[in-house]
């Protein structure tokens, strides 16, 4: 494993915590035992995540480490929820400062000035109280929106109910039904109640086609091998069809495509599947991550490769893990593209920061000639918190129709 790997993660950590510190019990001008302590639980929420990446880098599983590594999510969660929020404390009191400046070079008296010559001797002591009830404030409205992330994350999935026109279906495939699932990320804190959840709402659903679209797992076989057995119960006439994710390529890929074949998920890797009604024929394709190669050479992507062979058909529909695969899909003819790995930016405020390595986060999009859904993933990575982007299985409905969209 590269060395940047652990390096940066943890100078990251440092830097979240170190500043989230600082801005926060700086104000506060705590003395002696209460700014040691205050301090001490500080490096103790940092410990958590740090203690959970070595323990990842060295491949320890079991059930301690989930535990540690709930409190460690969890703490990071609250932390970069706290970050953000100080950093808009800190704009506010920063754009206030540019107006008073601006005043005093117009000569007018500031707020300010007004409040230090009423108070007195007396303005510290009420200024010192003002922050503190603001940084109580913010240390509550982090707690508030962790809390609820956690309850979105965990007992919120959403199935989202899609229509998406194809100019050539025949009325074979009029109605046709996929049921795409995407990032569950089975690993330390997604077990096998929650898989099994996700198995029996999906088989309420009765699908033509079951389809994921990658980001299965996070942890190796030998550990999670139980926690994704309720797969197996998946049920649809056509199938069910997996490409790999990023995180596949971080657990052991080999071994878990094995797992996966076993599971009864027929995986696609840059090949494709056909689905014949009486002589009409819906061609489902399969790549591999887009960033595969950097572990396996000879998986790497490739789009043109997975129609190689293909009948003519009504639609070609690609299975990408990553949305950006979808402009080397336009360019051999693929109609309709599935895919996750976004998680639609999971919760506020990196739901933002998404955006900018990201073109597609969530939902429908049209590029050139090719559809393409991007799945918001139904489990999470790092933080067990969803804001604005909820857990979602998807239901697809294609019809030659135009107009349903």
């Amino acid at each position: 494993m590269p060395i940047y790997f652990i390096v940066i993660p943890i100078a990251v950590l440092t830097f979240l915590y170190s500043f989230v510190g600082w801005r926060l019990l700086g104000p506060l001008n705590l003395v002696g035992p209460f700014r040691s302590l205050a301090w001490g639980l500080i490096l103790v929420a940092a410990a958590f995540p740090i203690s959970s990446i070595a323990m990842r880098i060295i491949r320890i599983e079991d059930s301690i480490v989930d535990f540690v590594s709930w409190l460690a999510y969890l703490s990071l969660g609250f932390a970069s929820i706290l970050f953000f929020l100080l950093i808009i404390k800190d704009l506010a009191v920063f754009s206030n400062f540019l107006i008073g400046k601006i005043y005093l070079i117009l000569q007018l008296e500031t707020t300010e000035t007004i409040v230090e010559s009423t108070l007195g001797a007396s303005g510290e002591s009420r200024r010192q109280m003002l922050w503190t009830s603001v940084n109580v404030a913010i240390l509550g409205t982090a707690g508030v929106m962790t809390s609820c992330g956690v309850v979105q994350a965990r007992h919120r999935i959403k199935t989202e109910n899609v229509t998406i026109p194809l100019k050539h279906l025949s009325k074979e495939f009029e109605g046709f039904r996929i049921v795409q699932l995407s990032d569950i990320h089975v690993g330390p804190t997604i077990k096998r109640g929650f898989v099994k959840e996700i198995v029996e709402r999906v088989n309420a659903l009765q699908p033509d086609v079951i389809v994921l679209t990658g980001d299965l797992v996070d942890g190796s076989v030998d550990y999670l091998s139980k926690d994704v057995e309720p797969l197996m119960d998946l049920k649809s006439p056509h199938g069910k069809y997996f490409v790999t994710g990023n995180h596949e390529y971080y657990s052991g890929v080999f071994s878990w495509l094995d797992k996966f074949e076993k599971l009864g998920l027929d995986v696609l890797l840059n090949e494709h599947r056909v689905i014949t009604r009486n002589e009409s024929n819906l061609v489902f394709g399969g790549v591999t991550d887009l960033k595969a190669e950097r572990s396996v050479p000879d998986h790497k992507m490739n789009p043109a490769a997975s129609l190689a062979g293909a009948p003519e058909a009504d639609a070609k529909i690609l299975l990408a893990h990553q949305p950006i695969t979808v402009y080397q899909a336009s360019k051999v003819g693929y109609d309709l593209q599935l895919s996750g790995h976004t998680h639609g930016g999971q919760y506020f405020p990196f739901s933002k920061l998404v955006g900018l390595a990201q073109p597609f986060i969530a939902g429908l999009y049209r590029h050139e000639k090719t559809w393409l859904y991007v799945n918001r993933g139904i489990g999470y990575w790092g933080p067990p918190i969803r804001l604005g982007a909820p857990a979602e299985i998807t239901e697809i409905t294609l019809t030659g129709t135009e107009e349903k969209v």
